[in-house]
């Protein structure tokens, strides 16, 4: 059970038993065995963070000392917990048993939100913030734009029955697997730092791609598979475009006629990609099945497990997690870790379980292009994963613990597997610190 400790409580060289968090139970602040140190005592005061939680006690430097070379001799295992606690995470939603009987303040479930005193940290703009490559146009990222307004095309193209050629959408499928090979963390950072306002449904539809064609190879699917979920990731929602605006943007509850009608879009699109653009079965199975789901409660067959296909098994994961990061009519986009999360909680319900440990083995907890908080207050971007470590990516840091901003990339970057004492302490929006330049 965790318990509070009141900042009062706490000083220079004060170490715990078990690790600590912030005060929404959730966010760790220091691991076992660490001693704080003046930057954590600062960055609590600097946020007006009045306690903090942990399941363990105070110890003696001997006891801590005992910990840290259990966890010298203890490498390897490491390495595996830290598998086991992405399985995990979403038992962290659980952890609302606090004890409470002094009193005080309430749970904040996003602490730094609240937090009067990041109106202070003037330097925190959106130009720091947004990927430098976006703001540059950069050549590679002209190239990721250039792919969805070619997409763009081809959906308009189709939706005025105007001619289309399929070689246009096999050239964005070769041209995006030539961008992951060779530019892959760049790519995947623009599926949460890009700023592509138009062309929504292009936009997700090659996010999508991207996606999928990493939890692909991750799998070890051979090329012509990945060529056909590929295809099949650009074109799953085409059906859409027979569904009309006003009901894809309608921020009320659906009836029964306008649920059908969204329904509907799955074999739709399921006979225009093989009956219209003549691609194979396979192909096609993205779009009629991406619905359907783990549990045998989907759309439109009812279908489950594995006899599901695996390409449209694969696109379901990657269009739910676009879906949650990319603003909608009725919410806001949802930070990358989040996403990540919600995932994770699945527990086999819509999604098949390896294809999930696959997405997150291979984009990691806190994906590319994320904004994290670390525990020394700094903040950073994430730049690339580890499939062993989801949890200790590789960061760029964007404003140090000093309060120093980088822009343009010129920020420190950092292993956090090879600086165990550094870790993320929280994902955070970039929306909470964006101020007017």
């Amino acid at each position: 059970m965790l318990k509070k400790i009141n900042r009062s409580e706490l000083r220079e060289g004060l170490i715990f038993s078990a690790p600590v968090f912030f005060d929404d139970g959730e966010n760790m602040l220091l691991s076992q065995g660490m001693p704080f140190k003046k930057r954590e005592l600062a960055a609590l005061d600097r946020w007006k963070i009045s306690f903090v939680l942990s399941a363990g006690r105070a110890i003696s430097d001997a006891e801590a000392k005992a910990l840290a070379q259990a966890a010298v001799n203890d490498d390897d295992l490491e390495e595996i917990e830290e598998i086991e606690e992405v399985d995990s995470l979403d038992e962290a939603e659980a952890l609302d048993e606090l004890e409470s009987d002094e009193g005080g303040a309430p749970v904040s479930a996003n602490p730094l939100a609240e937090t009067a005193g990041l109106d202070k940290l003037q330097y925190t703009t959106e130009q720091i913030l947004k990927l430098p490559e976006v703001l540059a146009h950069t050549e590679l990222y002209a190239k990721y734009h250039g792919l969805i307004r070619d997409l763009d095309t081809v959906f308009l193209a189709i939706q005025s029955r105007g001619e289309v050629r399929t070689r246009s959408i096999d050239r964005i499928v070769s041209e995006l697997f030539v961008l992951i090979q060779t530019e892959r963390s760049e790519v995947v950072g623009y599926i949460l730092g890009g700023d592509v306002k138009e062309m929504q449904s292009a936009k997700c539809a090659v996010n999508t791609a991207i996606l999928s064609i990493i939890i692909g190879e991750h799998i070890g699917l051979p090329r012509h598979r990945l060529l056909q979920i590929a295809t099949g990731a650009l074109l799953h929602d085409i059906g859409m475009i027979k569904v009309p605006v006003s009901i894809i943007n309608k921020e009320t509850k659906l009836d029964d006629n306008e649920l059908q009608i969204i329904r509907s879009h799955t074999s739709y699109g399921y006979k225009l990609i093989v009956n219209e653009l003549l691609y194979a079965d396979e192909v096609g199975k993205a779009a009629m099945q991406h619905h359907e789901r783990w549990d045998g409660e989907g759309y439109p067959g009812r279908l489950a497990g594995d006899k599901i296909d695996i390409g449209a098994r694969i696109v379901s994961v990657a269009d739910a997690f676009e879906a949650m990061v990319s603003p909608k009519a009725y919410r806001d986009s949802m930070v990358g870790y989040q996403a990540m999360k919600n995932l994770l909680s699945d527990n086999a319900r819509r999604f098949d379980p390896d294809i999930i440990r696959a997405m997150i083995q291979s984009m990691g907890i806190y994906p590319v292009g994320s904004i994290v908080l670390l525990n020394n207050s700094a903040i950073a971007r994430v730049i690339q994963s580890h499939q062993d470590a989801p949890l200790r990516p590789v960061i760029r840091v964007l404003i140090d613990e000093f309060g120093n901003p980088f822009m343009m990339n010129e920020g420190e970057t950092v292993d956090l597997i090879d600086n165990r004492n550094l870790f993320i302490a929280r994902a955070i929006d970039p929306s909470e610190y964006q101020k007017e330049s």
